[in-house]
């Protein structure tokens, strides 16, 4: 296999660097693992917290810093006795062996430590069921134990090498005004991403977090699955049911850092700063408010990878998208920097610790599923970061292409529809580095939180409230869903290996979200998704949707991400982009009052035909083009009618 440096000639001049960061990868996962496998060595979470054992019940905590550390719940009224108090058995480690009597399924307990100078309670560090007293919005650990266990029915998917993604939250996929739940969405949304034809589920906020509000990126328990969506079996329901429609699922994975409370998380765990974190400034994030793991310590490296672990092993789980990649792999956490040298990916700004616990994570996840699907979170452009480990890389399966969102906003906000143009359009959607696997995506759910606008809002604005009903005659809500439709297929035909969309954005769903909070009066108005919306055949919505269903299955069994785009036209006359991919051709006319007849451009030998337009009735076109009609290459070129405003693909006949 060849060397990232040899592949790509930038990187040349740090041959030396690359090969010295994969030295100290494999020199640290010798140091903990010494010949064992990484997945064979990351169990902390079989030893740590509560667990059943012969005699009963059995748990531990790491605590280095505590002097007495106390075990208190509802079987002894919440008193700190000497019946409950932990044993020291070593290296900061704290053990109690309780009869089964004690506790039973349910019971809620937590911690009390004490520690030079103080004490507190806490949640212990690995529970794996933290739940929240609806009055006073307090956390606690709560036993797990349900007597009937669940039992798996359906197998993981077949390995998916292009992913197509619906990314989504369980809290916010109900139409009702509420915190919906595993169930709800089992029942109600899960058939509609089968339907919509996309093969992977991404779903966020499932590690335990205090606030709601923060869309589950500061998290407090990260072995606990969120109690506010439901039980863990309710939670296998839901993977067991996706992986039976063939449909993979992988959750977002927040280990860039960790929120900064107490009470709730591992924020002065045992009194001490430093336990899992950098001490001091480099322990805070400035941006986020939240702390900051020093992923050079074994400690929190075993922590880290053994969660990783846990959440493959226990939910059955396909993969991760790792959130926040670039704060972890920067000491300034990429703020305010461009990225435009190479240099920056090499140098003393980076924390090579950081590195390397995320390459040791990919080992990990690869070792229990060879096919786990693991994608980054990353805006600084680190080459190698979705190369593989032999060739230098750090070993995720691919990146998001982040920029992407970012160019499409631009172009809407900042030029008129004649000023866009064609050759920036295919240079932003490609440019990728050809030696790493990404995935696209035309917006996520950034593009939707408040103080942004979703792609659809941003075409009509207010004229969403009125106009989008299909009798309707109103020239910016026609232009706002022919771009919104145009920019999806040109984003999916030029995607790099996957795609990804945010749950609802494929109908085109109106306003922002925000999240239950003082300001809003703790309203869930804009933390739901109208799915009636795209159900209701007097309105737009639902043509967006079908039309979404159809480009991802053409995506999908043509194998289109299959092989790589290639520019056969960019037109900045008339705003013509034509590109070719595997056996399909994908003509896009961006020109907001021009259509063409017979227009000409090479292409390979054969006969095409239609095989889809954004401009059928159906997806709430005006039918300019008729499905089916083939077409022939004649002289070396191809000659079609390209109304103004719309994409097509014409599939190669053999």
């Amino acid at each position: 296999m060849k060397k990232i440096y040899e592949t790509d000639p930038w990187l040349a001049p740090y041959e030396k660097a690359i090969e010295k960061r994969s030295a100290d990868i494999l020199s640290t996962r010798d140091h903990i693992c010494g010949k064992r496998k990484v997945s064979d060595v990351s169990n902390n979470h079989l030893y740590y917290g509560l667990h059943r054992d012969a005699d009963g019940w059995v748990f531990r905590e790491w605590a280095p810093n505590a002097t007495k550390v106390y075990l208190t719940g509802d079987f002894n009224n919440w008193k700190r006795t000497g019946a409950f108090l932990l044993s020291p058995v070593g290296n900061g480690n704290w053990e109690i062996h309780l009869p089964e009597m004690f506790l039973h399924h349910g019971d809620l307990y937590k911690l009390y430590m004490e520690w030079p100078g103080g004490g507190g309670e806490r949640i212990p560090a690995y529970v794996t069921r933290a739940v929240q007293d609806l009055q006073t919005k307090a956390f606690a650990a709560q036993v797990w134990d349900p007597q009937d266990k669940y039992e798996w029915k359906a197998s993981r998917p077949a390995r998916i090498d292009n992913p197509l993604i619906y990314e989504c939250h369980i809290g916010m996929s109900s139409e009702e005004e509420k915190v919906a739940s595993f169930e709800d969405f089992r029942r109600d949304v899960l058939p509609r991403v089968a339907r919509l034809g996309y093969n992977v589920i991404q779903i966020m906020a499932l590690q335990e977090h205090p606030y709601y509000g923060s869309f589950g990126y500061q998290v407090s328990n990260f072995f606990a699955l969120s109690s506010r969506f439901g039980t863990p079996e309710e939670f296998k329901a839901l993977v067991d049911e996706a992986h039976s429609l063939g449909i993979a699922v992988i959750m977002d994975i927040v280990h860039s850092h960790s929120v900064d409370n107490e009470a709730e998380g591992l924020s002065m765990f045992d009194g001490r700063e430093d336990l899992y974190f950098f001490y001091g400034p480099q322990g805070r994030h400035p941006a986020w408010g939240s702390r900051c793991f020093d992923y050079g310590k074994d400690e929190t490296r075993f922590f880290l990878l053994s969660n990783c672990k846990y959440w493959m092993e226990e939910y059955m789980l396909d993969g991760f998208r790792f959130d926040g990649v670039t704060s972890m792999l920067y000491w300034d956490h990429g703020l305010g920097k461009d990225f435009g040298d190479y240099s920056l990916y090499f140098n003393e700004g980076v924390d090579e610790d950081a590195v390397i616990y995320l390459a040791l994570a990919n080992m990990l996840v690869r070792e229990i599923f060879p096919d786990t699907i693991t994608i980054a979170e990353d805006v600084s452009g680190m080459p190698g970061l979705a190369a593989p480990f032999e060739a230098g890389g750090i070993g995720f399966g691919y990146r998001m292409a982040m920029g992407i969102a970012d160019h499409w906003i631009k172009w809407i906000k900042e030029k008129k529809d004649e000023e866009w143009s064609p050759g920036e359009i295919w240079w932003e959607l490609t440019n990728k580095r050809a030696d790493e696997r990404t995935v696209s995506y035309a917006e996520c759910h950034d593009q939707a939180l408040v103080g942004d606008k979703t792609i659809i809002f941003r075409l009509i604005d207010k004229e969403m409230y009125f106009a989008m009903n299909r009798s309707s005659e109103n020239l910016l809500v026609d232009r706002g869903v022919a771009l919104h439709k145009l920019i999806r297929l040109a984003t999916a035909a030029t995607a790099g290996d996957g795609y990804l969309t945010f749950m609802g954005n494929e109908f085109g769903h109106p306003e922002w979200i925000d999240f239950p909070r003082e300001g809003n009066g703790w309203s869930y108005k804009y933390a739901r998704r109208q799915w009636s919306l795209a159900d209701n055949p007097l309105l737009r919505y639902g043509c967006l949707e079908a039309f979404d269903a159809r480009m991802i299955r053409y995506i999908k069994e043509e194998g289109i991400l299959e092989g790589r785009p290639e520019l056969l036209v960019a037109d900045e006359e008339k705003k013509i982009l034509i590109l070719k991919r595997i056996n399909s051709i994908f003509a896009f006319n961006f020109n907001p009052d021009s259509s063409f007849e017979n227009y000409g451009f090479v292409a390979p030998e054969g006969e095409y035909c239609v095989a889809l337009t954004t401009d059928e009735k159906e997806f709430d076109g005006f039918s300019r083009l008729e499905v089916g009609e083939s077409h022939f290459v004649t002289d070396g070129k191809l000659m079609l009618y390209l109304p103004s405003r719309v994409g097509i693909i014409l599939k190669k006949k053999n």
